[in-house]
């Protein structure tokens, strides 16, 4: 499967999350007026942001299955990491919105206990929540895709925020009615951490950030490669879903042109085999008599 086919699958897993959180909001929204529960409510607008953060990944999916031009000799694969990022900025509007109506409410004194029926629907939506996570994180690894794994946890949050909010409204029924609103306050600063953790992996992709264990591995590959004297430098960036590797390298000196081209072959492969990588550039340069004497 090439990466073009990977995202098209992908695109499967966001629409099922579209779908599930369209109706989950709308059910949540409903009941959350009908049955009075402010965190009901609050989870019901956290399932909306996540409507528009679901779609800006489908939106980046698609235009990531763009073909390279002149402009994008890479391609397109960006495009989903930019709109994750915007996403994280629309829940961040949200949640905020949801912490201020939750602490105005608070301060107002309007402490009603809400339905039982409440906490009965939290919960069902709580399980429907996680029965999307078990398919999109499968999904996720199945294709290798960031964006979608970025997705699925998101699925998860949303569904511990559904039993946070259920807890809350259970608790108002032991004359507590004030848990209602804790809970409230819980589910925005939720959605607000959520919203920091994809801004912040989004920022550090984009700004060429690459984890360090995993640049460790890459380079404990390419000194495994037969021919492989010295490793100079190794680079990684992600790429969408995908990453591009740069290796700077030193052969023996004496070899041909031929045998070199073979061992800058051999890294690549390696490399695309074991990491599932996209694109490797591999520089290399003789290694004298004098560099193997001082090592």
């Amino acid at each position: 499967m090439n990466a073009y086919e990977e995202i098209r699958k992908g695109e499967r897993g966001a629409w099922i999350s579209i779908g599930a959180y369209l109706v989950l909001s709308a059910f949540k929204l409903i009941c959350g007026y009908l049955f009075a529960s402010s965190a009901l409510l609050a989870d019901g607008f956290n399932n909306v942001t996540d409507i528009v953060a679901s779609v800006a990944v489908l939106v980046g999916l698609r235009i990531s299955q763009k073909p390279p031009d002149s402009d994008h000799a890479y391609g397109h694969f960006r495009a989903e990491t930019i709109a994750a990022l915007l996403a994280s900025f629309i829940m961040a509007v949200v949640g905020l919105q949801v912490l201020v109506e939750a602490v105005r409410s608070w301060y107002q004194g309007d402490f009603v206990a809400p339905n039982l029926w409440a906490a009965g629907v939290a919960v069902v939506c709580a399980l429907v929540m996680l029965g999307v996570y078990r398919y999109n994180v499968r999904l996720a690894k199945q294709i290798n895709s960031q964006a979608l794994m970025a997705a699925a946890k998101d699925n998860r949050s949303d569904a511990w925020v559904s039993i946070g909010a259920a807890l809350g409204i259970v608790g108002a029924q032991f004359g507590l009615p004030w848990l209602d609103k804790v809970a409230a306050i819980l589910v925005g600063l939720l959605i607000c951490k959520t919203a920091w953790e994809i801004f912040r992996d989004s920022t550090h992709l984009l700004t060429d950030g690459f984890d360090q264990k995993e640049l460790t591995d890459l380079r404990s590959t390419v000194a495994r490669v037969p021919g492989v004297e010295m490793i100079k430098d190794v680079k990684a960036r992600v790429h969408g879903s995908h990453v591009l590797v740069d290796v700077v390298i030193e052969v023996d000196g004496g070899l041909t042109l031929v045998q070199g081209h073979e061992i800058c072959d051999q890294v690549e492969e390696r490399l695309k085999r074991s990491h599932n990588i996209m694109h490797v550039h591999v520089h290399v340069e003789p290694r004298t008599e004098e560099a193997r004497h001082q090592t």
